[in-house]
């Protein structure tokens, strides 16, 4: 039996992607909003965790680095293999992509793909296969071409969801000075005018 654990902040669509995958014989899905995700996770132990990042609560914990404590509190079961992340993404967010790659996604599923892509991505995470929709091979490409770090894209994603510097100094436990040279370091970086400009730029490329 494959345990799954699905992330969806809809529970409409939590419903529904949930009795999708139950009507397949060897899965067990329990799912849960991004709020509680981190507490099903440590008491399910899932083989595979199946997170929809672009939903608002998945899409900010993950701009913060959080898919990889999900993770972390999804140790494998003594019996079974470890634990695997698969991220439905979509294709026109190559910041989502590059986000899922840093905490160690092993299945990327396009959120336009057939059902049964799915449920074929479960199957092979599972068994620590990786396992990749061919159609978000040009994200991946426009992912790599980000001209910011990891944590540049960090303290801009605060930004875009109107942190002031002092609020994003406290929540990355940095300086104002240090957040103030990470965000002329974004302007230069991006071409743009401003950090108004910054965020509206990244917004267009589906960085944050």
């Amino acid at each position: 039996m494959i345990r799954v654990l699905l992330v969806h902040d809809s529970y409409l669509l939590r419903s529904a992607l949930a009795a999708l995958i139950q009507a397949e014989p060897e899965f067990e899905v329990t799912s849960a909003a991004w709020r509680d995700a981190r507490s099903r996770a440590r008491s399910l132990q899932p083989h595979v965790c199946v997170v929809d990042t672009d939903c608002p609560g998945s899409d900010k914990a993950a701009r913060k680095g959080e898919l990889g404590k999900l993770m972390a509190e999804a140790p494998a079961a003594e019996s079974g293999p470890e634990s695997g992340l698969l991220v439905l993404a979509n294709a026109g967010r190559p910041g989502q992509l590059r986000r899922a790659h840093k905490a160690r996604a092993l299945g990327y599923i396009d959120k336009n793909a057939p059902p049964q892509r799915l449920l074929d991505g479960i199957r092979h995470v599972a068994k620590q296969e990786r396992f990749i929709d061919d159609s978000l091979g040009y994200g991946f490409l426009k992912a790599a071409e980000i001209p910011l770090t990891e944590r540049e894209l960090g303290v801009l994603s605060l930004a875009a969801d109107g942190a002031s510097i002092a609020e994003i100094a406290r929540t990355l436990h940095l300086s104002n000075g240090t957040i103030r040279n990470y965000l002329a370091a974004i302007t230069r970086k991006t071409g743009a005018r401003n950090r108004v400009d910054a965020i509206r730029i990244s917004r267009c490329e589906g960085w944050v």
